[in-house]
């Protein structure tokens, strides 16, 4: 496939669409190609999307819509196309938790004091995180939603073959990386 022909989807982008992507998000904005609740549906044909990331936007959706959500990823995909997505890590902000480790969570002292305040503060982001993640749970429904095969990868590596997977990584020290195929 060309670079030039390759479609690929940003679900999700909020405030920082990215320059040869299809920016998609709920909001409005600059550079927000398609502004669209995926709960309504995507306004792109099936299979019209060879990969599409998304960075802890599906935590917004309460668990009920997040197969949904996922099945409507599913379908722009080109079969064999790849979803890769950026989640807030339950287990890792649990470890932080019982480590003793404050500094994990990015919560300023103005908006939580105590280690407590600030682990849910963080793992909630202060009110837009719906649901929360653990591995099993997120291959769970990915499988439900349809996707042949699911694999977890690390920050900045991909096990599809195509490095560009990769280009909208951030977030590291508190996401879980998950990739499932069409």
């Amino acid at each position: 496939m060309s670079a030039l022909a390759t479609r690929r989807l940003n679900w999700g982008c909020g405030m920082h669409p990215e320059p040869g992507w299809i920016n998609s998000d709920a909001k409005e904005g600059p550079g927000i190609d398609l502004s669209c609740d995926i709960r309504n549906g995507l306004p792109l044909p099936d299979e019209s999307v060879d990969y599409a990331v998304s960075i802890h936007a599906l935590p917004e959706l309460a668990l009920p819509e997040q197969v949904p959500a996922l099945r409507e990823l599913r379908r722009v995909l080109v079969d064999g196309g790849v979803l890769r997505l950026a989640l807030p890590d339950l287990d890792r902000g649990i470890r932080a938790y019982q480590a003793g480790d404050a500094s994990h969570f990015l919560v300023s002292d103005d908006d939580a004091r105590s280690l407590g305040a600030k682990f849910v503060t963080h793992m909630l982001w202060h009110g837009w995180t719906r649901t929360l993640f653990t591995a099993d749970l997120i291959e769970e429904l990915l499988e439900r939603a349809g996707f042949a095969r699911v694999r977890h990868c690390a920050f900045g590596e991909t096990a599809s073959g195509i490095p560009e997977l990769v280009a909208l990584d951030n977030r590291e020290r508190e996401s879980l990386f998950v990739e499932a195929w069409r």
